[in-house]
């Protein structure tokens, strides 16, 4: 499912706050810190199933609120740090419809059994030689 960019800064809410890490004095005075949240259960981007779907694909990510909270603060300026937040929670959104293959089980070869097997057999041999000799065997 493609999720428009556009579409998705209208749902969003955004929330600053200063930030830490690189900066010096400019962090303890600026707010650059970008959290933003999509509240799930009040968007018009998805049908009731699609809410669903994404409510038990995504509930780990998902407050007690019903919200999905993303946070960037990687940049010196609020208006990147924006930028970025709404491109992961676009990404966070999409990921969240791909699906994944289904694994094919397969067998180990006959030479990496053999292989495995002649290693244990080598480790037993050498474990076998540091035990001490009984002289009354």
């Amino acid at each position: 499912m493609k999720i428009l960019k556009d579409d998705l800064i209208k749902e969003l809410k955004f929330s600053a706050s200063r930030s830490s890490g690189s900066g010096g004095q400019h962090v303890n005075k600026v707010s650059t810190r970008i959290e933003a949240f999509f509240i799930l259960y009040n968007s018009n981007l998805f049908s009731i199933e699609h809410k669903e779907f994404l409510q038990e694909k995504l509930k780990s990510k998902i407050s007690k609120d019903g919200d999905i909270r993303v946070v960037c603060d990687s940049e010196r300026s609020q208006y990147l740090n924006k930028q970025k937040a709404i491109v992961k929670m676009q990404t966070l959104l999409q990921n969240a419809f791909k699906v994944d293959k289904p694994r094919k089980a397969s067998k180990p070869t006959k030479s990496s059994v053999n292989s495995r097997l002649k290693n244990k057999e080598l480790l037993g041999d050498k474990k076998e030689m540091r035990k001490k000799i009984n002289p009354e065997d």
